[in-house]
């Protein structure tokens, strides 16, 4: 049997608090989509008879809204099995088609894994450490620009890659600065949108030289990611010539995947300024709250960062045992990376950053929209978390005898 895709509980217990939506759950319209698409959108668009012409027409259309949102023509936009995939090929057909002109890559400490583990997995098998070069940031998370343009000025720089803003902290990186250190050079920009797309605006086309994102950012479903090549950047993909996609992955889309995208990013950006606002708002309350709590940081730029994310570190709690207490609570919070999928290891986003990693504890709100009761559930859901936040530290140090120290 699928389990229920509602999370309130279903055994008579207390309604519980999503603040853990990465990903989030599905924007009720687009799950109306998918179970249409499944029945409308089956064929192959390559078929000429005529459910492949139908099935052509759904994956254009949702093409044209997906492209139409990002200000960039359809032909540029590709869609992948996800957001990973979509970076990895990204970067690598930017590497690939400076070949010639080296194969080393800047990007920033705080990137996705899967950018940070391929790039240092290359550098290791050629023998040379200099064929990455990740750039510091500061305590918010910004990386240094400085740092940033010396890395770039290297020879033998094929490309780069930075966030919009990141998935963990929030903060928003300084996209058009960093694109022009590099545009100095020959060396083109990735950017990584797929925290951002659908809770903040898409970045200007001028900000970069290819854009990733992924809907399960703005209430899409698994395994629809976006890889934006603009006409004006070279980009080969490594490897044999495919005629998928417009020769960017040799893995066809799923079409009804692609149309719930659309769907939820159709709703996504209708709602987006309004959605902003409120969650910016209920992020402010937590911070506060937060940092209320004794022997507690607030990590990331307090003001310039997404609306909908906040990760703050309790001294002397282990943050596993923090999430593990809150669920019991029934609220459920996030710890570890949210750049790294498969560990729950000390963020490596914030050892970058220099702030404590211990007792860490990552809120991200999900879509009003996505939840049964709206702004008015997440509402409530803040300030449930925000009061039981404190008793919750203390009871936790107060078990592993720290509370006193």
């Amino acid at each position: 049997m699928v389990p229920p895709t509602d999370h309130r509980p279903h055994d008579g217990s207390p309604e519980r608090v999503l603040l853990d939506a990465t990903p989030g759950p599905l924007h009720p319209a687009a799950r109306e989509t998918l179970l249409a698409a499944l029945d409308a959108g089956w064929a192959d668009p390559r078929r000429r008879h005529r459910e492949g012409r139908t099935a052509r027409r759904l994956l254009d259309t949702a093409r044209e809204v997906l492209a139409g949102g990002l200000g960039v023509r359809p032909p540029e936009l590709s869609l992948l099995p996800g957001g990973p995939p979509a970076l990895t090929a990204g970067l690598e057909g930017l590497r690939h088609a400076r070949r010639r002109s080296g194969t080393r890559v800047v990007l920033s400490a705080v990137e996705h894994s899967a950018l940070l583990a391929p790039a240092r997995a290359h550098a290791a098998a050629a023998g040379d450490p200099d064929l990455v070069a990740e750039v510091p940031v500061d305590r918010a998370g910004r990386v240094d620009l400085a740092a940033w343009a010396a890395a770039v000025a290297h020879p033998g720089t094929a490309a780069a890659a930075l966030q919009a803003a990141n998935q963990e902290v929030g903060t928003r990186q300084p996209l058009a600065p960093a694109r022009a250190a590099g545009a100095s050079y020959g060396v083109p920009l990735l950017v990584d949108a797929t925290a951002c797309l659908g809770r903040d605006a898409p970045p200007p086309a001028g900000a970069y030289d290819v854009l990733v994102g992924d809907a399960r950012s703005w209430g899409g479903p698994t395994g629809v990611g976006l890889l934006v090549v603009p006409e004006r950047t070279r980009w080969r993909r490594p490897g044999p010539p495919t005629d998928v996609e417009h020769g960017r992955t040799d893995v066809e889309p799923s079409l009804p995947l692609v149309l719930a995208a659309a769907e939820a990013w159709r709703q996504a950006e209708h709602d987006r300024a309004a959605e902003a606002a409120a969650a910016a708002a209920l992020v402010d309350r937590i911070r506060a709250a937060a940092a209320a709590v004794p022997d507690v940081e607030v990590v990331g730029d307090p003001v310039d960062r997404l609306p909908h994310v906040v990760t703050f570190s309790a001294l002397l709690v282990d943050g596993e045992v923090l999430v593990d207490e809150l669920d019991r609570a029934g609220v459920a919070v996030a710890s570890g990376s949210a750049c790294t999928a498969s560990t729950l290891e000390p963020s490596h986003v914030l050892v970058a950053m220099g702030v404590l990693t211990h007792g860490n504890v990552r809120v991200t709100l999900p879509l009003a929209a996505t939840l049964p009761g709206g702004d008015a559930e997440r509402e409530r859901g803040v300030d449930a978390f925000c009061a039981l936040l404190p008793r919750v530290v203390d009871a936790v140090r107060e078990r592993l005898g720290t509370r006193s120290l």
